[in-house]
């Protein structure tokens, strides 16, 4: 009798086990059979009852049973297809409307509503993408798992001969996932570095279409694609001129020496601070830990005496200390 492990791999097509073809090969020398015939056979219609003896089992041609099995699946199949070729047609219906609207509305920058959208959306600019890849991440260290899915569309990108650049800020210089993901990018030719500053992510493909956060949504569920030559241009710009700026990132000396950058970070956080800020604010917009934050402008606050968060805020705002002197 015919097992589960007959059954094809990775399908649920019926595989001919050796005693079937046995008794189809005696069947087809000798005629009808009367002994019990395996399932395979008969789940693929290899042979059947003798309308007139029924207890007599007759081969049939592969040809005829094939047939008989694949006839209900090419009518699916082109059930299917007919689907297919609907659905595509009312999309184009609707892509008509759907640029024209767009065209008088807001041009070449289209609204991405839903994390999944944004997803599809990047997906599509990064396999069409030939020559470049810009990106700014923000927020410190990033997920093993986001880590994971970027490291792979990075070696894709680079197979296609894609030169990739990506700013991150200092916090990233002492987080181990963040650093090996780095490593492994670096060895395929992406190059990356870090800065101090505060910035919002963006991502340019080919420095023809660019991609940044929707401001008027803060749980990051929107995004802008813009195709626009000017603005993108002009990201492009920015990205460079911040490029120049930023500190390469050497995976030897972070590995023997994580350089953690305490002087320029605590100067960006007093500066947050003055501008009114709050310790969860500050964390979110440069990558650190809240309590990092206010173990910061503790150490400020002893160094300058100040006596309280507004006395340390405007004695920093009297000094030259954020702009010049050392943290």
């Amino acid at each position: 009798m015919c097992t589960s492990s007959d059954l094809a791999p990775h399908s649920n097509v019926t595989k001919l086990c050796a005693r079937g073809l046995e008794v189809y090969r005696r069947a087809l020398l000798q005629g009808p059979v009367s002994e019990e015939v395996p399932d395979c056979l008969l789940r693929l219609g290899l042979m059947r009852p003798l309308a007139e003896t029924p207890t007599l089992m007759a081969a049939v041609p592969p040809d005829i049973a094939g047939r008989e099995l694949t006839r209900p699946i090419e009518r699916e199949v082109l059930t299917h297809q007919h689907t297919i070729a609907a659905i595509r047609d009312s999309i184009a219906a609707a892509e008509t409307v759907y640029r024209s609207t767009r065209s008088a509305t807001t041009g070449p920058v289209r609204l991405l509503q839903g994390a999944e959208v944004i997803q599809a959306a990047l997906q599509q600019a990064a396999e069409a993408c030939r020559e470049e890849l810009l990106t700014c991440q923000p927020g410190g260290g990033r997920a093993p798992e986001n880590l994971a899915r970027s490291l792979s569309r990075v070696l894709a990108m680079h197979r296609r001969g894609v030169k990739q650049r990506t700013i991150y800020q200092h916090t990233v210089r002492a987080h181990g996932p963040t650093l090996a993901y780095i490593e492994r990018a670096t060895a395929s030719g992406a190059q990356f570095r870090t800065i101090n500053e505060v910035f919002d992510r963006l991502i340019i493909y080919d420095r023809t279409t660019a991609f940044i956060p929707d401001p008027r949504h803060e749980l990051r569920t929107a995004a802008l694609a813009i195709d626009h030559p000017a603005i993108v241009h002009y990201l492009a710009k920015v990205f460079d001129h911040t490029w120049e700026r930023a500190e390469a990132v050497s995976i030897t000396q972070e590995y023997a020496r994580p350089p953690l950058m305490t002087d320029e970070t605590r100067r960006a956080v007093l500066r947050l601070m003055v501008e009114g800020y709050t310790d969860a604010a500050i964390a979110g917009r440069l990558g650190v830990s809240p309590r990092t934050v206010s173990t910061h402008i503790k150490k400020a606050s002893d160094l300058l005496g100040g006596r309280s968060r507004a006395h340390l805020a405007y004695l920093l705002a009297q000094s030259d200390l954020l702009d010049t002197g050392p943290a």
